[in-house]
């Protein structure tokens, strides 16, 4: 570990964030986080018990009027500080992420300035939540329709994107005037700690955010969940968990917001510019090393162009640079774990089993980090495990279709719906995708959709609400209407 490195760890707080001050765990209770490039414990820090949730809890909840209350450009101008802050410390902040979840520092400082930008996006939404107001149709009354915050909120993130998960769900919450504890992934919780600091450093009052970072999760949840003080519940990690949390957010009839597991199809046609579709599909699947719900899963490929289209793919991922984040020029960074490194090749192998070709790639690096190599398979047979299962590893694997009819079958058999990738030139084709695949975003000739300013979500089993856009306050504001009768 650099000195650098070393130095900034020092800077990161290392206890719960409890109504506006650090403190210890109930019980002094600690837990390793590692760096999964070299296995190697890089800081430790307080693990919070279900006691210390109900703290955490407890201290959103006396700050929740007063917040509330707080006048929305007030509001604004505290995240407008934190959106700043976070630029000036940008450096630091993705060298902090590449050490705790592995990804090259290059896309490290892409997801701090995308997850910053929900700082200065929900800053300006702050100002702008409306209502209506007008004579009712039997001319009786005056109709008042106002928005108000929807109270105290929970939200569990995941380890893939540390920084830009904890921001998309913090930052639409302050705006509308809600109160927060949120628990940090225990694989990467350092990235929300140091932005809590930041928050705090820009002005913001004691109690509004709470950080519980935690070894154990479900005990931790299960008793903020259950009190019927809190509000919302967002989360954002796999299906299987988000059907447990939704059943449990059921009890208290909890808003809930959940961004679940993805299988994006990537669906390349014929008459596709295919130098397009091969940085698309790169950006699609490799970015944050394949660990991305909204990672390509599935390439869709038509049978004309599959050939081609797997060499150029296959050369230029052959000449991927693997290595620790931090070094120059990686493009390919570890893998979070090693149970990871497993799921991935356990797909890879079930896939060549059934028929599927390696031209590159396919197996894991010895050594002490989780890594494994970035892999490209052919001829993928329907019923392969890689084609019903999120990957989340560096692994592109390719399937091919004769018809339309078909490519759009093979993309909606799924029970995900998060997001698809579609490559055509004809304009008329690209319409009717955009009408036919069953997701909440696509993108059409390009490989990334995600944007502060879009609205982010699924459909079917990938969840329920938006997160950025127009659209992602909403979730955080409940509509109250109240009738005024003419005099």
């Amino acid at each position: 570990m650099t000195e650098r490195e070393s130095a900034l760890l020092a800077d990161v707080p290392t206890g719960l964030f409890i109504g506006g001050e650090w403190v210890d765990g109930e019980g002094g209770a600690t837990f390793d986080v590692r760096d999964p490039a070299t296995n190697e414990v890089i800081h430790t820090i307080a693990s919070a018990s279900a006691a210390d949730g109900i703290r955490a809890l407890d201290a959103a909840v006396a700050a929740q009027d007063a917040w509330a209350a707080t006048a929305p450009r007030t509001r604004s101008d505290i995240m407008r500080r934190a959106f700043d802050l976070v630029a000036e410390r940008a450096e630091d902040l993705a060298l902090l992420m590449t050490l705790e979840m592995g990804k090259p520092l290059a896309e490290a400082r892409g997801e701090v300035a995308y997850g910053n930008e929900f700082n200065r996006w929900f800053s300006e939404e702050a100002v702008r939540i409306a209502g209506r107001y007008g004579l009712n149709p039997e001319g009786t009354g005056t109709m008042v329709v106002s928005q108000r915050p929807v109270g105290p909120c929970f939200f569990v993130t995941p380890w893939n994107f540390p920084f830009a998960m904890a921001t998309r769900k913090i930052a639409p919450a302050l705006a509308a005037g809600c109160t927060v504890v949120i628990k940090p992934p225990a694989l990467t919780p350092l990235s929300t700690m140091y932005f809590a600091a930041i928050l705090a450093e820009a002005g913001l009052p004691a109690g509004v955010v709470n950080v519980v970072p935690t070894a154990s999760s479900s005990k931790l949840s299960g008793p903020i969940i259950a009190d019927p003080r809190l509000r919302k519940l967002s989360f954002t990690g796999s299906t299987e968990v988000g059907r447990k949390l939704i059943a449990q957010a059921a009890e208290g009839v909890l808003r809930v917001s959940m961004e679940l597991g993805g299988n994006a199809p990537f669906v390349v046609f014929e008459d596709a510019d295919l130098d397009k579709a091969v940085e698309g599909a790169l950006a699609a699947k490799f970015r944050n090393i394949g660990q991305a719900c909204t990672a390509a899963n599935r390439f869709i490929v038509q049978s004309s162009v599959a050939e081609e289209f797997a060499r150029r793919v296959t050369e230029r991922v052959d000449a991927m640079r693997i290595g620790r984040g931090t070094e120059d020029g990686v493009q390919i960074g570890p893998l979070i774990d090693q149970d990871a490194v497993a799921k991935a090749d356990e797909l890879v192998q079930d896939a060549v089993s059934r028929g599927a070709t390696v031209t590159t790639g396919g197996e894991a690096i010895a050594g002490a980090g989780s890594f494994y190599q970035p892999t490209v398979l052919t001829g993928v047979a329907d019923g392969s495990q890689i084609l019903r299962e999120e990957i989340f590893g560096p692994v592109l694997a390719i399937a091919t279709f004769e018809e339309e009819e078909d490519a759009v079958r093979l993309a909606n058999d799924t029970e995900y719906g998060l997001v698809s990738y579609v490559f055509t030139q004809d304009l008329a084709r690209g319409q009717r995708m955009i009408d036919r695949l069953e997701t909440g975003m696509m993108g059409l000739n390009v490989g990334v959709v995600s944007n502060a300013a879009a609205p982010f979500g699924g459909v079917k089993q990938s969840g329920v609400g938006r997160e950025g856009g127009l659209e992602g306050i909403h979730e955080y504001l409940s509509t109250k209407y109240t009738l005024i009768p003419v005099s």
